[in-house]
C-alpha cells in the first residue's frame, strides 16, 4: 500500500470521513476479489485479506461501527464477521439502501454519519444514500463516478483497511493508534 495514500486528500473528503459512525461494506468484490469459489462438495469458500480485518477492529475500537450488508448469503462471511466481532451482519439483502437506512434508524443515526464501500451496481443506492461513499480500486466505472472517493488498492486486496485509515485519519485518531502500535 502506498505510503501516501492519506497525504494530500481534500478537505471536503476528511469533513465527510470525520462524520463517520457507522462504516458498512458490501463483501464480494469488496472484502472479497468478487471470485466465488466452489469445491467439489458444493460448498463455497472465500479469501478475506487480514489487513482489512485489522483495519475494521481498529474502528470498532475506536468507537465507529461496522455494518457487512451483502445480497448474498454465505457461511464464510458469518465465520469471519464473529471472528471480528461484527455486530451488524446482513445478508440476502436485496435492498442494501433499505437496510443501511433501517440501520441508521436503529442507531438513531443520520445519514452523513455512514460511509458505505462497494464496487458494483447493487451498492450505487445505499452510496447515494451514505454521508461517505467510497469505491473500491477496481469498482465498476458507474460505481467509481458515484464515490467521493476511491481506494488505491482493489477489493479483497486491502481497499477496505484504506477506508478504514481514512476515516481514523479524518477523526484525528491516526496518531495514537500509531503510537499504540509502537
Amino acid at each position: 500500500m502506498p505510503t501516501n495514500y492519506l497525504a494530500n486528500l481534500p478537505a471536503d473528503l476528511l469533513t465527510r470521513a470525520a462524520k463517520i459512525r457507522l462504516a458498512a461494506f458490501d463483501v464480494d468484490g469488496t472484502l472479497t476479489d468478487g471470485r466465488l469459489w466452489y469445491g467439489e462438495d458444493g460448498r463455497e469458500t472465500k479469501v478475506f485479506h487480514v489487513h482489512d480485518g485489522l483495519g475494521l477492529k481498529r474502528l470498532q475500537a475506536n468507537g465507529v461501527q461496522v455494518a457487512i450488508i451483502t445480497a448474498r448469503i454465505s457461511h464464510p462471511v458469518a465465520l469471519r464477521a464473529e471472528e471480528l466481532d461484527i455486530a451488524h451482519v446482513y445478508q440476502g439483502q436485496g435492498d442494501k439502501r433499505a437496510c443501511l437506512l433501517q440501520l441508521l434508524d436503529a442507531l438513531h443515526l443520520a445519514p452523513e454519519q455512514a460511509a458505505f464501500t462497494g464496487d458494483d451496481l447493487p451498492d450505487l443506492p445505499p452510496m447515494r444514500t451514505a454521508g461517505l461513499a467510497v469505491a473500491v480500486a477496481n469498482a465498476h466505472p458507474w460505481v467509481a463516478e458515484a464515490a467521493h472517493w476511491q481506494t488505491t488498492r482493489s477489493g479483497g486486496m486491502g481497499a477496505v483497511r484504506e477506508v478504514c485509515d481514512l476515516i481514523l485519519h479524518a477523526q484525528g485518531r491516526s496518531d495514537a493508534e500509531r503510537e499504540r502500535w509502537r
